[in-house]
């Protein structure tokens, strides 16, 4: 079945144009609010805590962002907070072009931008399950994470060029309206009225969606697998790579480095289209083994061509797991609660890279740089390997194929 099957889809056409600006637009937000803040005080600990506020607004209502989208139309959500997303970095954008920006101002609005991103977020990963037949749902999660990949490419460097031509506070006025084109085309869903959770009170929205996310061990277990992989893997890398790539091979190759895991990626978003086993999980959470050559390679092997192997390997082995991770999600916790198992899931991510980064430093000066990075590696397969002692891990099966009719905005 083609890759391009999904965009017959109406509702999946919108969906996937309004992820790849909303992604782009996030590619840029970075780098034009660095330049921001460093135009402005030329301080790394300001440019520290803008970045921070937003990420502790991001994950202190993540939760509850799974709450809202289980509770209300999430095309809604997403149309709302793209709006609220381009309001914000518009104001950014008025206050760094007529020089009345501020390091308080910068960080109200930092809190504001992650908000918004905690509320969209889980609206936005449960909701293709909603514009495509089930037939089709590898299709759909790999176009998206293909062009969503593609978007984050070209936001990063359309970010630099506008930065240096412009200035940083055009770069944030682009990133504004980018904002705002997404929310124009998610206006395009259209979605039959499907099953929503029950108002209720938040917390217990909360503790209902928690106990579906641990009724399922296969959830949680690869959830927690993913605490430590992450933690281990990307924490790690993105701490240790740049201290090699200085001793070693210089910066311009750990930028390669990079380039090749996002190529790998790309290419195993094609794969993962076509390539549908039966027992998928298992399969997925096998190649999440591949996340170690990076980490590997820097410990025993700190060359250039090594590194851009094993990069390329992990990124389209994790490419994968992801498209994998997103179907059996989808097919196999009920609509209305869906969001919230995406938001447990979430938080869990968010939490574990921040340890990892943390943690880096202070081991290698205790430990030494090898000895780190051999035992983080190891840390990926062993929690991998455990992973796969769970039964309902190597046995979950894609459901069988159900006829592609009925479905609204197709």
């Amino acid at each position: 079945m083609s890759l391009l099957e999904p965009l017959r889809q109406r509702s999946f056409r919108a969906l996937v144009t309004g992820r790849t600006l909303a992604t782009f637009a996030n590619a840029v937000a970075p780098v034009a609010l660095a330049f921001a803040v460093l135009d402005l005080t030329g301080s790394a600990a300001d440019l520290g805590l803008v970045v921070g506020a937003r990420s502790i607004a991001n994950l202190a209502l993540l939760l509850f962002g799974g709450v809202l989208a289980d509770r209300l139309p999430r095309s809604v959500i997403m149309q709302g907070t793209e709006v609220a997303a381009g309001v914000t970095q518009g104001a950014l954008a008025v206050s760094v072009l007529c020089g009345f920006a501020s390091i308080p101002l910068l960080v109200g609005l930092s809190l504001v931008n992650g908000a918004v991103s905690a509320i969209s977020l889980p609206a936005a990963a449960a909701i293709t399950s909603q514009t495509v037949p089930r037939t089709l749902l590898s299709q759909a999660n790999a176009l998206l994470r293909l062009l969503s990949n593609t978007g984050r490419i070209a936001g990063a460097g359309a970010a630099g060029v506008v930065v240096a031509a412009a200035g940083s506070g055009w770069a944030v006025a682009v990133n504004a309206l980018l904002f705002f084109g997404a929310a124009a085309a998610y206006r395009g869903i259209r979605l039959p009225r499907g099953a929503r959770a029950k108002a209720g009170h938040p917390i217990a929205d909360l503790i209902a969606g928690w106990h579906e996310f641990r009724s399922r061990a296969w959830v949680w277990i690869v959830v927690v697998q993913f605490a430590f992989v992450n933690a281990a893997g990307l924490g790690t890398l993105m701490v240790i790579g740049p201290v090699v790539a200085d001793e070693t091979f210089g910066r311009s190759g750990w930028g390669l480095a990079l380039a090749m895991s996002t190529a790998g990626a790309l290419v195993g978003g094609l794969i993962a289209a076509r390539w549908q086993p039966r027992r998928a999980l298992f399969a997925g959470v096998v190649l999440v083994t591949v996340e170690a050559l990076p980490v590997l390679s820097l410990g025993l092997w700190p060359a250039l061509i090594p590194l851009l192997v094993a990069m390329l390997l992990a990124g389209l082995s994790m490419e994968q797991f992801s498209v994998v991770w997103d179907v059996s999600l989808q097919e196999n916790v009920p609509e209305d609660r869906l969001a919230r198992v995406y938001s447990y899931d979430m938080v869990g991510s968010i939490v574990a890279v921040p340890v990892g980064q943390i943690a880096a430093g202070p081991l290698v000066e205790q430990f030494g740089r090898e000895p780190v990075l051999l035992t983080c590696g190891a840390l990926i397969v062993v929690s991998t390997l455990l992973a796969l002692c769970s039964r309902q891990i190597r046995g979950l099966v894609r459901r069988d194929p159900v006829s592609s009719g009925a479905l609204a905005g197709s």
